[in-house]
């Protein structure tokens, strides 16, 4: 279903869905060799939502497939947003924030420093359903967590700060699989309030979305759903105009690094892609950065 203003959606529906997705991705990539999401709670996520596409879709080891597609590269992914927050925590970072958190578990099953404060901001029932498969298994948060229930086109900024984020403190900042989902004045709107919000030797990770005109290429450039496990890009990113974000935040005394995913796949994280779709290849060679709040 193609987006429209103001929409809503639940874990099965439109972007909901993709989080979903990209879970069962995260489940699969427990088989690849080696795995590098390391993420328990992913398979039971699937479970509970009872979708049977992607119920099946996390059983299916066959790499060529869109499901083995999928958990290739969401595997490196996640295992460059969690180096990402493992390295802002070495630095001293007590304030975390996952943008567009979906079914992301990182609050537990990564290793978090004494005194570290994991903020969750998503749509409210992609949060309630997540909490309910979590107390569900008795999980425990490895770092007090907040889950802050907003629409990130709204007022997520006041609701985050109301629910106890300090802007006086540094933030690690993740916007994972989050930008290609927002309109252009949406995306331009979010990054001026997470610069207002960042206090000096705050960090970023983010994931570009395409810039205009590329969405048809991309649409038109990956493989067809085999498995109905991944909706069509096409009704769910946007391409309109918006900022260089990477040269506005440069701008604003950030200390910004470009990221190559499919060169860290091989030479640092030991598992180089295999029959990837070339679009892929140009998403992950190219969307991704850190940045640094320097003053």
């Amino acid at each position: 279903m193609a987006r429209t203003a103001g929409d809503t959606w639940d874990i099965v529906t439109s972007v909901g869905f993709t989080a979903l997705a990209v879970c069962a991705a995260r489940a699969l990539d427990a088989a690849l060799d080696p795995p590098l999401a390391d993420d328990a709670f992913a398979a039971g996520f699937v479970a509970a939502a009872g979708e049977p596409n992607l119920a099946a879709a996390v059983a299916d080891t066959d790499l060529s497939s869109t499901a083995g597609v999928n958990a290739q590269w969401v595997g490196v992914r996640t295992r460059f947003f969690d180096d990402f927050f493992a390295g802002a925590g070495r630095g001293g970072t007590r304030q975390a924030v996952i943008l567009a958190a979906g079914l992301d578990s990182r609050a537990y099953r990564l290793s978090w420093p004494a005194g570290c404060t994991v903020f969750e901001v998503d749509q409210p029932r992609v949060l309630e359903f997540k909490q309910q498969v979590l107390d569900g298994r008795g999980a425990v948060p490895a770092a007090p967590r907040v889950p802050v229930a907003v629409d990130l086109r709204e007022d997520w900024a006041g609701a985050l700060t109301a629910a106890g984020f300090d802007p006086g403190q540094p933030t690690a900042w993740a916007l994972e699989g989050l930008l290609p989902y927002l309109p252009g004045p949406a995306q331009d709107a979010l990054f001026e309030k997470l610069h207002e919000l960042s206090a000096a030797g705050s960090h970023v990770a983010a994931e570009l979305g395409p810039r205009p005109g590329e969405l048809a290429e991309f649409a038109a450039s990956m493989p067809p759903s085999d498995d109905g496990t991944q909706p069509p890009v096409a009704d769910l990113w946007y391409d309109d105009p918006r900022r260089d974000t990477k040269s506005w935040l440069a701008e604003r005394d950030w200390e910004v690094t470009g990221v190559d995913l499919v060169d860290k796949a091989a030479n640092e994280y030991g598992r180089p892609f295999q029959g990837l779709p070339p679009v892929f290849e140009r998403l992950l060679g190219s969307k991704f950065f850190t940045a640094t709040r320097i003053r």
